[in-house]
């Protein structure tokens, strides 16, 4: 099931198929510098333990070692991944509609993220900010303004740059269309909310390539 939000509200409530209802969903122009695998804001490798204790080469003490190392693994019961809520990041973050752009460029470089719901004071979802959006050169001014019209930029509020209406999904969605929608729109993610519109959860790209990647498997074909 998928939702749109904006200012005024809940716009829209209904399947994919008729997102077209809301109006065009344009996708959005972004660049960004390619950051070595493993390495994004969101998605940091951990490095791998160093061995202590050199493994035993003979038959017999591998052969020993393996059936122990099969006692001592807990039974793992796999089930394919389906829904939002088999890959949602939990622990969203968001910024309020009465922040401002200053606020929320430093709010991303803490985080290292990019991208951040934008929630009114009831915690409703009303917008989506993304880096992209701060970054575009038709919205920045040009190396030779005055410092003044940095400060002002700055202290613009962050409803005349976020994405609004914005697309987002429930808990029970199915991936496959939510990676169409993120095709269909450029976006590099969805808010995921309740029933009432409060943001409580984020579902990005790269939630979906983890999966993908990742184990149990990822199911789109059933």
């Amino acid at each position: 099931m998928f939702s749109v939000y904006g200012r005024a509200g809940r716009l829209f409530r209904g399947s994919m198929e008729d997102l077209h209802k809301v109006g065009a969903m344009s996708a959005l122009a972004r660049s960004r510098r390619v950051a070595p695998i493993g390495q994004d804001a969101q998605d940091q490798t951990t490095p791998l333990p160093e061995a202590h204790h050199a493994a035993p080469m003979d038959v017999a003490h591998r052969s020993a070692m393996a059936a122990y190392a099969q006692t001592t693994k807990p039974e793992i019961h796999r089930h394919p991944l389906t829904h939002v809520e088999d890959i949602v990041t939990r622990s969203v973050v968001t910024i309020a509609d009465t922040a401002t752009i200053g606020d929320a460029w430093a709010m991303l470089a803490e985080r290292g993220i990019g991208q951040v719901p934008v929630v009114g004071g009831d915690g409703v979802l009303v917008g989506l900010l993304t880096r992209a959006d701060l970054t575009r050169p038709d919205r920045l001014p040009g190396p030779e303004m005055h410092a003044l019209v940095w400060r002002a930029l700055l202290a613009q509020s962050v409803v005349d740059m976020m994405w609004s209406p914005v697309p987002s999904v429930a808990m029970d969605t199915d991936i496959r269309r939510v990676a169409r929608v993120l095709l269909d729109t450029g976006l590099p993610g969805l808010p995921v909310v309740d029933d009432v519109g409060r943001v409580i959860g984020f579902v990005s790209r790269t939630d979906i390539l983890r999966a993908v990647v990742a184990d149990p498997p990822l199911d789109l074909w059933t």
